[in-house]
């Protein structure tokens, strides 16, 4: 339903499950006459102030789904046409339905409200015979926000209004409608300073995505670090404004403010129900435990299990999402140490998950047929959550800086060959004569998230290597490639977790993992890992790489081994120009820090024509 201006336009097909009628809170409207088609037959009611009455459709295209409600004057239909047995009837009807029992009257709210009963408002009392003279029973219309347009129709239809890509979002938040207030500034993400920031400007930012008002405004980098840029400080809402970009601000400079006070917010949301439709049992705790969902209609709802094939931590995401336990620490495809109780049987299989979903029903899934490689309980899916994450990120600039090629001896390379870090030709080349041509680079990986980054696996099942000299925690850390304008893969490397520890952090963080003698491994949070260009395997083999203009990625954690709260911001891309003795990097940054627009022209570009980098 919409209300647009004066002329009122409520269409009725889709009154549910979005709209809501409240019986008994009291409107007052204009004595306006007004039509009501209907989308079963071709009539239409005609409301006055005096009484409901129906005639016959004076316009033949408000039929079907053109179904509407609309402003206008009619005239009063002839007596000969109120005589019609099924006008009587829907007549009677509608009589019924109009006697409404009225409870409020004289609701005023400002908009900046988490509820109606915090509006001001009154009551009827229960002597009183007359209620809402002249008006009638207040209806609502909710339209939900990007992240609850459930249908792929809302979706599409939504998708095609001509709006403009937000300029606000929400990120490291371990349920939905919660994170780092982020925003969009000259095509570049950044965060918010937390300075003055209060509940009008959380309600806001609320709103703008499509929650209900904030329930807190968090401040001290709560949610976690961000990365970049600070756009905004001493935001000052007044809880009305469409956009935060509405509100008064202070555009600031990095001295002004530092990532330790970012600022972020907890909203509001509408009730869906979606954790109604899942359990875990056999855990240890509420945490954890073997994936269970409930199928079936009304009268034949029943619980069975998830086959555990392919089931991996972005359904394990997922999972955990709808389970309301924020996130995955591990995606389980073997559940036989958990008891099974009395849930046997496998109803869903295939689960396959993009990790941004708010139930499993929303996953791509086998649909009737259930084809499970392993049967048997054992091998059905499971979940450890947690409510704290790592989140890792490339300093982007630093690859940028350091980038440089090598011509290193074929003699210098056999530990590097040894751990598959050249490019397949080198295994037909005349070792130990000649030489590789190598683009190297420096990586330092921070983690800006709420919990350390641990390797999968631990210190009993890591991989001695003797030609280096040191333990492989991970099979795969990270993938280095070459690609065409395309995405075509001309070259590519991949380093495995040489040694995973604090190389710094910042003032305040102590260091707490440290490779020598066997030590633990992983990335605390407010430290960073620094590979150095000058080690073995910090590099891409581009021997048989062709000049020509090219984009060097770098992807962290490709395989999702280890769970994150945010896996889109793991890659980071640069353009980059090979005459076939210099190479050239620019443009470098991480793969959702630039807006929708400005990731289009960076796919676009055509590439340089000199060495002259703007």
């Amino acid at each position: 339903m919409e209300f647009s201006g004066m002329q009122q336009s409520v269409g009725v097909e889709n009154l549910a499950p979005f709209t809501l009628l409240l019986p008994t809170l009291c409107i007052k409207c204009p004595s306006w006459a007004t039509y009501l088609t209907t989308t079963s037959t071709n009539f239409f009611l005609l409301f006055s102030d005096q009484s409901p009455s129906l005639k016959s459709n004076p316009n033949p295209e408000w039929a079907g789904d053109q179904s509407r409600a609309t402003q206008d004057f009619g005239r009063v239909p002839d007596l000969s046409e109120l005589q019609n047995p099924l006008i009587l009837s829907l007549q009677r009807l509608l009589a019924q339905r109009q006697q409404h029992s009225f409870g409020l009257h004289g609701v005023a709210c400002v908009g900046t409200e988490a509820h109606l009963s915090l509006c001001s408002l009154e009551f009827y009392r229960a002597n009183d015979t007359t209620r809402c003279p002249g008006g009638a029973p207040a209806v609502v219309s909710c339209v939900p926000g990007p992240l609850y347009a459930a249908s792929s129709g809302q979706k599409k239809q939504q998708q095609s209004k001509p709006q403009g890509e937000t300029r606000v979002r929400l990120k490291g938040g371990a349920h939905p409608g919660e994170g780092r207030v982020e925003v969009l500034k000259a095509s570049t993400w950044g965060t918010v300073c937390d300075r003055k920031w209060d509940l009008q400007a959380a309600s806001v930012v609320c709103r703008e995505l499509g929650f209900g008002s904030a329930r807190e405004a968090l401040s001290g980098a709560r949610m976690g670090q961000g990365m970049g840029a600070i756009h905004l400080s001493e935001v000052r809402c007044s809880g009305q404004e469409p956009s935060l970009w509405k509100c008064p601000h202070k555009n600031i400079t990095a001295e002004d403010c530092s990532h330790s006070q970012d600022a972020g917010v907890r909203c509001n949301l509408p009730y869906t129900g979606v954790e109604t439709k899942i359990r875990l049992s056999g855990g240890r705790s509420r945490h954890e435990g073997r994936v269970e969902v409930q199928i079936g209609g009304p009268g034949s709802l029943r619980w069975g299990l998830i086959c555990g094939d392919d089931w991996g931590t972005l359904e394990a995401m997922v999972a955990c999402r709808q389970l309301g336990l924020g996130y995955a620490n591990h995606g389980l495809q073997e559940t036989w140490y958990w008891d099974s109780g009395n849930t046997t049987e496998v109803v869903m299989s295939g689960v396959r998950c993009t990790g941004s979903e708010l139930s499993l029903d929303q996953c791509a899934h086998h649909s009737t047929h259930i084809a499970c490689k392993r049967t048997g309980t054992r091998f059905t899916a499971g979940v450890i959550c947690s409510e704290t994450a790592s989140d890792l990120l490339l300093h982007s600039a630093l690859v940028q800086e350091t980038a440089y090629i090598e011509d290193r001896p074929l003699h210098m390379l056999y530990c590097a060959a040894e751990e598959n870090c050249l490019a397949r030709s080198a295994r037909s080349a005349n070792w130990p004569y000649g030489h590789r041509r190598l683009l190297r680079f420096s990586s330092q990986i921070h983690n800006l998230g709420r919990a350390d980054f641990r390797p999968k696996a631990g210190r009993h099942s890591w991989v001695w290597h003797e030609c280096h000299g040191h333990y492989h925690s991970m099979d795969i850390f990270t993938h280095y490639d070459i690609l065409t304008p395309n995405g075509t893969k001309v070259a590519e490397g991949h380093k495995a977790s040489f040694c995973l520890e604090d190389t710094e952090c910042q003032e305040d963080v102590s260091k707490r993992y440290e490779c020598a003698n066997f030590g633990e491994q992983g990335i605390t949070v407010g430290c960073w890992d620094l590979y150095r260009h000058d080690i073995d395997c910090q590099w891409i083999d581009i021997t048989d790489v062709k000049p020509g203009n090219y984009i060097l990625q770098v992807v962290i954690n490709p395989n999702f081994e280890v769970a994150e709260s945010d896996f889109t911001n793991n890659a980071m891309k640069c353009n980059c120009k090979y005459d076939g003795h210099r190479i050239w990097v620019h443009n470098c940054h991480i793969g959702d820090a630039f807006s929708e627009e400005a990731n289009r022209r960076f796919e676009r570009y055509p590439g340089q024509t000199s060495n002259q980098i703007v």
